[in-house]
């Protein structure tokens, strides 16, 4: 992946607190604490540096935050009466960094314990399940409709029959695993897919604009497919006697899997939503190459739940290309891994 957050150090938190917590350029840290020591508020602050929240940023009370880099650089936040002073280091050069530079350094997203309300557009507290859920459900709709290849502009490349054929497997096994997530694209009436070597052969022009058009489709289409994918296997590994499924039209729903009952998601218990909240907002909600902050994961959720939360964190983690900061309160959510756990401690409070 691109830049790791390799260490953060805060001085006079709350004037009383240093704080350093050794990252070690891993893909995942558990960082955990009494209550009162300010967890949370670190993590609140990396999370508003990087994402340029100023305000915010501004009207904690501490003297200066470091986030250091893997790749040498260094942000350093100074925070004087409310009055801030942002400079970006290397190679102990410093300059002033506008919030766009902030912005552009790594992009970061904050998970945190309030998770279950959000504001919608008119700025109503309202529940952040059914609102996530919609969102999701109308993009499979969006997806679902759009089912015809565009046709795109040729990109001039030389591709042999040989490679033709490669490229059609390839495709085919790609649109294979999009279907899984419930939707695909539509094969133009007439051809083949995947077409034999010599219908290639025979229809080259015809089969080449076919290529680049579903090629074009995967493009678009197969990470959101397979976030829909690993959204469910995550969910319904989870589940207890239930299984999440997306039905004809798009739309998420739970059955029993006796009794194949279907349960409406306003009946879930507090820590399936919590579930289904926290994955939603890591998998469609965070790009590549970004840090994701959770605060508090184990909220609602039963030990034998948050005991699968560590590894389940690092599969999405490496599969999605990002880096992971899990504050927590609870042993069962580091498990076994505490070798990648730091605990925060007040400095001379041993």
């Amino acid at each position: 992946m691109g830049n790791l957050l390799s260490k953060i150090i805060v001085y006079r938190l709350f004037n009383e607190y240093d704080y350093e917590i050794d990252l070690d350029n891993r893909r995942i840290t558990f960082v955990h604490s009494q209550n009162g020591l300010g967890k949370s508020t670190v993590m609140k602050l990396v999370y508003n540096i990087l994402e340029g929240n100023l305000e915010e940023v501004r009207t904690c009370p501490f003297e200066r935050m470091d986030l250091m880099f893997d790749n040498g650089t260094n942000i350093i936040v100074e925070n004087n009466n409310q009055e801030l002073n942002i400079l970006g280091q290397k190679a102990e050069l410093e300059e002033e960094m506008s919030v766009e530079e902030l912005r552009n350094t790594m992009k970061c997203i904050y998970v945190g314990p309030e998770r279950m309300y959000t504001t919608d557009g008119e700025g109503h507290i309202v529940p952040s399940l059914m609102i996530y859920m919609t969102e999701l459900s109308q993009k499979i709709g969006q997806a679902m409709k759009d089912s015809e290849p565009r046709k795109v502009e040729d990109d001039g490349r030389e591709l042999s029959d040989a490679d033709m054929d490669k490229l059609f497997r390839d495709l085919e096994a790609k649109i294979d695993f999009i279907k899984q997530a419930g939707f695909g694209p539509t094969i133009p009436a007439g051809y083949r897919f995947p077409p034999s070597r010599y219908e290639i052969s025979e229809y080259r022009e015809d089969y080449r604009a076919l290529a680049l058009s579903l090629e074009d489709y995967v493009d678009r289409y197969y990470m959101f497919a397979e976030s829909i994918i690993v959204f469910k296997d995550i969910v319904n590994t989870i589940y207890v006697n239930k299984t999440v499924v997306i039905n004809d039209r798009g739309y998420f729903e739970a059955r029993m899997d006796k009794s194949g009952t279907v349960i409406p998601l306003s009946k879930f218990s507090s820590g399936e939503k919590e579930i289904l909240i926290l994955f939603y907002m890591i998998l469609f909600k965070t790009e590549p190459g970004s840090l994701v902050i959770i605060d508090e994961p184990e909220v609602s959720l039963h030990v034998s739940w948050q005991q699968q939360l560590g590894k389940t964190f690092d599969d999405v983690a490496r599969v999605r290309n990002l880096q992971m900061i899990v504050a927590t309160h609870s042993p069962s959510i580091i498990h076994d891994d505490w070798d990648i756990a730091v605990e925060l401690k007040a400095a001379g409070n041993d």
